[in-house]
């Protein structure tokens, strides 16, 4: 049940007799060869450098916005259409778990980790394919922040994909445990209100009107950052649904990024418009 401990053994022997029926050659040949112990440990590696790189953005953060949307600055390179930056970014957090799962890995078969996987990648589909269709004349994208993105999508979605496909073990009667229960339905109202808040956004100005509006409705009642609590809800159930090493890092780290990007947008509507509800908290409903 555990991604950093699971189905190392069985996945290595299976590696050893897919191995032997194609000869070993090819990308899934490639990804059998290296299934085992060591890799079991790289992603424990790995998911501890997550948790470390949204620790260290958070802090950047205080000092620094992100450089794009209401904050894009060509400081940060050339600018790039909103639109193309944003799914080609976006892109790798659905390929790769696709292709790892493609390659029919020691776990891939359990429906549990057919379902997690399906989670992560729903979630992905969406941003890479179907949002960037939605955006409304989004700002540029600058060239340093769309290659950051891009990298941090290839790690993560090596990062899951491989847990999920390869690693995480469950035991039969997963799908009906509290936990998987509790937290699938976190991801998914998580998801819903993530979805729901950025229409809101999106719909924040009438055609033809410019400048920024105070975000009204849903979640937005309750919080500033309303599609970044609705994201960090959704990586937190997906996390408890796991119960792997793998998922809980990348939930700290979306917490730790978006939390702070949050804090940057509470701060800029405070400034902004005098009438901004005072009673709305940042994040995290009546918390934080």
């Amino acid at each position: 049940m555990n991604g950093g401990a699971g189905a190392a053994a069985s996945g290595a022997g299976m590696g050893v007799s897919s191995d032997d029926d194609d000869g070993g050659g090819g990308v899934c040949g490639f990804w059998r060869r290296v299934s085992g112990p060591e890799e079991q440990r790289l992603l424990e590696l790995l998911s501890y450098g997550l948790v470390a790189l949204g620790a260290v953005s958070a802090l950047l953060l205080r000092f620094i916005p992100m450089p794009y949307g209401r904050y894009s600055s060509r400081r940060f390179g050339w600018l790039l259409p909103a639109r193309p930056a944003w799914a080609l970014q976006e892109l790798p957090s659905l390929l790769v778990p696709l292709g790892l799962a493609a390659c029919g890995g020691a776990a891939t078969a359990a429906w549990p980790n057919r379902l997690l996987l399906g989670c992560f990648v729903l979630h992905y589909a969406h941003r890479a394919l179907i949002f960037p269709l939605l955006i409304r004349a989004g700002k540029p994208t600058p060239f340093f922040t769309f290659v950051l993105a891009f990298l941090f999508c290839v790690y993560n979605g090596y990062l899951q994909g491989r847990s999920l496909s390869n690693y995480a073990e469950y035991p039969s009667g997963w799908l009906k445990d509290p936990c998987f229960i509790t937290g699938f339905i976190g991801w998914l109202v998580g998801m819903a209100i993530n979805i729901h808040s950025d229409h809101i956004l999106r719909n924040l100005r009438k055609p033809g009107e410019t400048g920024y509006k105070i975000p009204r409705g849903g979640m937005f009642e309750y919080v500033s950052g309303a599609n970044f609590f609705g994201e960090i809800l959704e990586w937190f159930g997906f996390a408890l649904a796991c119960c792997t090493i793998e998922s809980l890092a990348f939930a700290l780290c979306t917490l730790f990024i978006l939390g702070s990007r949050a804090k940057q947008h509470h701060q800029w509507y405070l400034e902004k418009f005098e009438d901004y509800p005072k009673c709305r908290k940042i994040v995290i409903p009546f918390v934080y």
